[in-house]
């Protein structure tokens, strides 16, 4: 298993790119651009993702494991079918996510990371806390990228905020005027929250469309 560093000089080697490049696609500062080239230490799993599309390789291949399909060398540069690079844009990652306050309020917001996705969305990322979703495989500090939006299908994960307490991530179900919040954990503590909505204001604030996991 070849190391991160070895890799991502080999993929800009073959694609012509160079380090204030990557720092312009991904948005990664040229300190820690440098740090990750010299083998300094590896990034985690967001920027592993932003360099990968920008080199147009597979995170796994980037990280080392040998995957056939994704090596590229010096002579094999043509196993890799081009693909134009989709600009990374630049989203705001929320710790929480009060009633009260604007959703991109400055309490609110704890980092920024890079996605590709687009499409004329608005997205944003918020860090989750406990083991709600865990059996969707959603856990303690992992990222979701969350899809702005007022209305989800039945049955989706989304982002809700319920009264005047903070958000919280769900399966969304409605019939009627009854909302029920239906959690997926192991842990058994975790059951379905059930609201009227004429008692109990509701507000989906987006839809689930992305997990970064903690590495």
């Amino acid at each position: 298993m070849a190391d991160f560093s070895e890799r991502i000089k080999e993929a800009m080697n073959i694609r012509g790119k160079t380090q204030s490049d990557l720092c312009r696609m991904t948005g990664i500062g040229k300190s820690a651009m440098s740090q990750y080239i010299k083998g300094s230490f590896v990034p985690k799993q967001q920027r592993v993702y932003s360099l990968a599309k920008a080199l147009n390789v597979s995170e796994s291949w980037l990280m080392g494991f040998d995957v056939p399909i994704e090596r590229i060398t010096k002579n094999q540069a043509p196993e890799l079918s081009p693909v134009s690079f989709a600009p990374v844009h630049k989203i705001p990652v929320l710790g929480k996510i009060s009633a009260g306050l604007p959703l991109y309020a400055e309490e609110h917001i704890d980092s920024y990371i890079y996605t590709e996705l687009n499409g004329g969305a608005e997205y944003f990322g918020l860090r989750v806390r406990g083991d709600s979703m865990t059996a969707a495989r959603i856990c303690e500090n992992d990222i979701i990228i969350v899809r702005k939006q007022e209305v989800v299908e039945d049955g989706e994960i989304a982002v809700v905020l319920v009264g005047d307490n903070d958000a919280t991530v769900k399966r969304f179900h409605q019939k009627g005027r009854t909302v029920t919040l239906t959690p997926q954990s192991y842990n058994p503590i975790h059951q379905p929250q059930i609201y009227d909505i004429k008692e109990t204001p509701i507000r989906i604030l987006g839809k689930v469309v992305q997990v970064i996991y903690e590495m």
